[in-house]
């Protein structure tokens, strides 16, 4: 009898525990839309602390410690998985994020800042701003989907600093869009994420994959209703 009472006490705590743990998702999506846009910075949490930042007013700063990326497998066949993320969480299905980086302390290849929605070590998707050489960057984004990143890049000059981002969802697919003034966007990608259906978590980072560290600086950020609208052209195959 005594076992059978001390058993229902653990499951009415664990049912008790599990009720606070749902109670504490915030869904900071749902609360911008609904404040004309401006995100509670103190909603982001950290998936893993940078080695050194700031949260102040409207700025987030990151510094970069040495040998931190986000990387699966493909082609170089390493897994890394240790760089800083800092999201908030929701379970919108149409809205858009956007943020404007300064990267202007990048000096080492592979230097990087940028948006991601990170999911777990094998699903994530990032874009970013990665420096090469004195002459050129390569600005690419990464979708990882079942534990295989690819990436898609396009080179830029070496003295861009500054870049904006638009991160939209509709559903489980997602827009990756660049900027140089945070007014006109260019389409940088679409994809498909196979986790990312429900509940998703998205924010930022940065991280300098070799013998680096660099401060990233990231404003401006914001929520909208889904700037990626519906499909308007060739319609779906009939079933």
């Amino acid at each position: 009898m005594k076992r059978i009472l001390f058993l229902l006490f653990s499951l009415a705590l664990l049912s008790c525990s599990s009720r606070g743990a749902k109670d504490e998702f915030v869904d900071v999506v749902s609360s911008a839309l609904a404040t004309e846009g401006a995100i509670d910075l103190s909603e982001l949490k950290w998936t893993r602390e940078p080695a050194s930042y700031t949260v102040k007013g409207d700025t987030v700063t990151i510094t970069t410690a040495p040998h931190t990326d986000l990387w699966q497998r493909t082609y170089y066949h390493f897994r890394n998985d240790n760089a800083p993320v800092f999201q908030v969480q929701t379970r919108e299905q149409y809205f858009s994020f956007v943020v404007k980086t300064d990267f202007s302390g990048s000096h080492h290849r592979f230097d990087q800042c940028g948006i991601v929605m990170y999911l777990d070590s094998d699903n994530w998707l990032k874009v970013s701003v990665e420096y090469e050489n004195e002459s050129f960057q390569h600005l690419g984004s990464v979708a990882t989907n079942n534990g295989y990143s690819d990436w898609a890049t396009v080179a830029i000059p070496a003295d861009v600093k500054t870049m904006w981002y638009r991160f939209s969802r509709r559903a489980d697919d997602y827009c990756i869009e660049n900027s140089v003034d945070g007014v006109h966007f260019s389409q940088m990608r679409i994809c498909h994420m196979y986790d990312g259906a429900d509940r998703i978590a998205f924010g930022i980072y940065a991280c300098s994959p070799e013998e680096s560290s660099f401060t990233a600086v990231f404003t401006d950020m914001k929520i909208t209703e889904c700037m990626w609208k519906a499909h308007d052209g060739q319609q779906p195959d009939a079933q």
